[in-house]
Parts: structure tokens; C-alpha cells; sequence
């Protein structure tokens, strides 16, 4: 059995979180856990933020969702395939 997660690294948060946010939303149905992380509060932000995804869906669309996510000015998407051992 494979599970697939998502690392996505985001440099310049205040610029690229809306374009990625935008395309999280359309592909929702396929992510089942999302954790975001970034250092600092309120005007000490930091610009920096990692999100991990936790992933269901055809390989393909999961890969299409990887190279949208890439395409985005600051945006380094890697997503990756465990499998889970057999008892």
C-alpha cells in the first residue's frame, strides 16, 4: 500500500500564498490533511512557511497538482511516495 504526501516550501509568503492558496483550493478533494508552518507572529512574520499535505487520488492528477504548485515564483513543490509495509 503507498501513501503520498506533500512538501511544499514557500519564499516570499506575502506574495506567493494567495497563488498557491488559490490552487490548493481547486484541487481540496484530494488533500486530506494540511499542516502549514512558518516562523514568527504578527510583524515579525517571517517570509518563509512550509506546509506539509497529506495526499489521496490518481498518481497523475496528484503529480499535476505538484506541477502547479512548482510553477509559482517561490514556490518549491516535492511530493512523495512511501509504502507502507505488510505486516
Amino acid at each position: 500500500m503507498k501513501k503520498t504526501v506533500m512538501v511544499v516550501l514557500i519564499s516570499h509568503r506575502h506574495e506567493a500564498a494567495t497563488k498557491v492558496q488559490a490552487v490548493l483550493t481547486g484541487w481540496g478533494c484530494m488533500i486530506k490533511t494540511r499542516l502549514g508552518i512558518h516562523q514568527g507572529v504578527e510583524e515579525n512574520c517571517s517570509e518563509n512557511g512550509l506546509l506539509f499535505l497529506d495526499l489521496v487520488g490518481d498518481d497523475e492528477k496528484l503529480s499535476e497538482l505538484e506541477r502547479k504548485l512548482s510553477v509559482i515564483r517561490g514556490v518549491s513543490a516535492r511530493k512523495i511516495d512511501l509504502e507502507i509495509p505488510e505486516d
